[in-house]
């Protein structure tokens, strides 16, 4: 048995080597990503140090990261179902098809930051009609015995007829309201919906009377949460995610720096939050999407709100002076971004924030969090300046922040940005992008990546290598996307993307980053949200319609290594089965990819082993783990998590293609369909193909 160092590790899959190794503490089971094994009867025998606790894992190791891409705000989380309610869009009617006497105004408004609002008169005859159709974003979703509560801001003097009308155009529910005055007020009335429609619309009649002025037209589903979407909050909180990344993304930058994200405008009373651009909704010519706006209706607080209802660190990322550099060539930087010496109103904007967070309550900020409901701090930690920059331009911004946050909050950790790539491969200049974070000590560093099956596989040891000292890894984006596939039918349905394949090469990956958990503290998957009929970007960890949402492939490996992390990471040493079944790796020493990936970590509040192993292959697998410094395990849980075929997928239409199946084993029993056993210390078990299988042990 050989210890090995990491730099040692380049010459492990030499079929002259010995042919069992004991790995470090922190070293994850690179050995096991480098190898691809011929023969599926080939005993792979582990051996888990039960004596020895490694690398303490961080709450917040698994976590999730949204951003108002695919509808993921306005039409989906937010759960306002009334599309361009102020009227503020460019095109101020997109969204509503008026019929009668309306006209669009904006004197002596309800609300400054959002003028404009509607007026309805008379229509000039009985047998007319003035109103407002509005079939919300890409049809109301409407659920039998639900209650709908709708209100708007409203002055005059005559009645309005509310209508919920079905896809069919009959009638659902209706309502009168009265409008009685000359200053503006708040009507409210409830409907209720007597049959299911996801493609319903919502109808406004000026019933009788005079002029009647209408501005902040809204309607929410009785269940939602503060405002947000019951069902897709629901799919958050089962993940047990750990932290919580927002608003962006791409949007925290925006095309201009005048549409970038500012948060500041997201939040106090909803009515008088300002109407900005969606990045997304032009950033892709063939999903483009004109009618794509953010009302901020979900904004900071909210997002903090819900931080904390999941059980989450939240992390918001805040511009740095940049807009976005994918966007806009560095040759026109002085004219597209913030000066570097004229920096205050961004670095005030990270100060600001901290204070509405965290601050006491006699406090600018602190103050307004109290008004909003919530007097208590948010007890925010980290904050992120900077979304995925690169280069000089970056750093040297960067820079400016460090010093005034710093001394007015040592507290808080500063979370700076390796850039969009995950290596030297093109211009985004990685190496350097984390030497400079190094240089300003930043607590983290934001690494993105988007590549394919065979990446994946290859950076199982990725951080083996990385430096103990200094930032510690934040994997703040990060997706399989899967080659082309030759079923193409898949890949036209919209949740085509998020194969069986893919979220195992992900938690093939995963196995790496929780064995070097003393280095990466913070994952996040990307992105969170897609709406089927709304989409520009796949793959998206949960999908949605009107009604329903859709949990994929990859939110069920995200679950099972979020609810199933451990807190310390125990040393691990693998005993490879034959000389002949080793591949050798690629040059540098970094693997093809391999069969099997695998982590131990143990779980101290319930005294508990636990191991995730991920077979990749079309084989079955036999392995044997061995508990050193157990006599006897008093029980295995096992649980598995398979699919029929790696292009397996889910759709609404057929929602489980994920099987996931639990037994448990005791001293001395025996599975004859499986052919577990457990005896004394050590586990027997056949890894069925392409399936990840989890271990409590005790």
């Amino acid at each position: 048995m050989k210890k090995l160092t990491r730099r040692s590790l380049k010459g492990i899959c030499n079929p002259q080597h010995t042919t069992r190794h004991t790995f470090p503490i922190t070293l994850i089971l690179g050995i096991v990503g480098l190898l691809a094994f011929a023969n599926a009867q080939a005993q792979h025998r582990f051996e888990v140090n039960t004596k020895k606790l490694g690398a303490e894992i961080q709450p917040t190791m698994w976590g999730i990261f949204f951003e108002d891409i695919n509808f993921g705000a306005d039409g989906g989380l937010y759960a306002e179902l009334v599309e361009n309610r102020s009227f503020e869009f460019p095109q101020p009617f997109m969204g509503w098809d008026v019929f009668g006497n309306v006209a669009l105004r904006d004197s002596a408004p309800a609300f400054p930051r959002n003028p404009h609002y509607v007026t309805l008169s008379y229509a000039g005859h009985k047998e007319k009609r003035t109103g407002l159709d509005n079939h919300g974003f890409f049809g109301i979703g409407l659920r039998e015995g639900m209650d709908y509560h709708f209100s708007v801001w409203s002055r005059g003097n005559g009645q309005l007829r509310i209508e919920l009308v079905g896809n069919d155009h009959g009638v659902i529910d209706n309502k009168k309201i009265t409008i009685d005055g000359t200053e503006w007020k708040k009507y409210e009335v409830t409907l209720t919906a007597k049959k299911t429609d996801a493609k319903a619309f919502l109808r406004i009649f000026h019933d009788k009377g005079g002029a009647i002025d209408l501005d902040h037209i809204s309607l929410f589903p009785a269940d939602n949460w503060h405002g947000l979407r019951a069902d897709l909050v629901k799919d958050q909180k089962d993940l047990h995610p750990g932290i919580f990344r927002f608003p962006g993304g791409c949007i925290v930058e925006g095309t201009q720096l005048s549409s970038r994200y500012q948060w500041k405008h997201s939040v106090g009373p909803t009515e008088n939050r300002p109407l900005n651009e969606n990045r997304w909704n032009y950033t892709f010519a063939h999903r483009m999407f004109p009618n794509y706006f953010q009302t901020y209706g979900l904004g900071f607080y909210e997002l903090f709100l819900l931080s904390e209802h999941i059980g989450a660190e939240p992390l918001p990322i805040l511009n740095v002076g940049l807009a976005c550099q994918y966007q806009n060539d560095e040759k026109d930087a002085k004219s597209v971004h913030a000066d570097v010496n004229q920096l205050d109103e961004y670095i005030q904007d990270v100060l600001d924030l901290i204070e509405f967070a965290n601050g006491d309550t006699t406090s600018q900020w602190g103050r307004l969090r109290a008004e909003m409901g919530h007097p208590a701090p948010f007890h925010l930690k980290y904050v992120g300046i900077g979304n995925e920059q690169w280069g000089p331009l970056y750093a040297e911004r960067l820079e400016q922040f460090m010093k005034p946050v710093r001394q007015r909050h040592p507290e808080i950790k500063i979370v700076g940005s390796a850039g969009p790539s995950p290596d030297d491969s093109d211009d985004k200049q990685f190496s350097y992008n984390w030497e400079q974070m190094r240089r300003l000590k930043v607590d983290l560093v934001d690494e993105h990546y988007y590549r394919d099956q065979q990446w994946f596989l290859s950076q199982a040891n990725r951080y083996d290598h990385y430096d103990r000292k200094g930032p510690k890894v934040f994997a703040g984006e990060y997706a399989c996307h899967v080659k082309a596939s030759t079923e193409k039918d898949k890949r036209r349905t919209p949740t085509g993307m998020n194969t069986w394949e893919a979220a195992l090469c992900e938690a093939a990956l995963m196995t790496g980053l929780e064995r070097n958990a003393d280095v990466v503290h913070m994952c996040t998957y990307a992105p969170l949200f897609a709406h089927v009929e709304g989409w520009q970007w796949r793959p998206d960890l949960i999908w949605m319609d009107n009604l329903r949402t859709l949990r994929t492939p990859n939110y069920y490996v995200q679950q099972l290594f979020a609810q199933n992390k451990g807190t310390r990471v125990l040393p691990i040493s693998y005993h490879l089965p034959s000389p002949t079944t080793q591949s050798l790796p690629t040059k540098e020493g970094k693997g093809e990819g391999g069969t099997l990936y695998a982590s131990a970590v143990y779980d101290e509040p319930t005294r508990t082993y636990i191991n995730k192993v991920v077979n990749v292959s079309a084989l079955p697998q036999e392995i044997v783990i061995t508990f050193k410094g157990i006599k006897t395990l008093s029980t295995c849980e096992l649980t598995t998590l398979s699919a029929n075929a790696p292009s397996a997928i889910n759709t609404f239409d057929s929602p489980n293609c994920v099987q996931i199946t639990t037994h448990s084993l005791q001293p001395g029993s025996n599975s004859s369909e499986t052919g577990t056993y457990l005896s004394n210390n050590t586990l027997h078990l056949i890894i069925p193909p392409h399936s990840i299988v989890m271990i409590h042990s005790k």
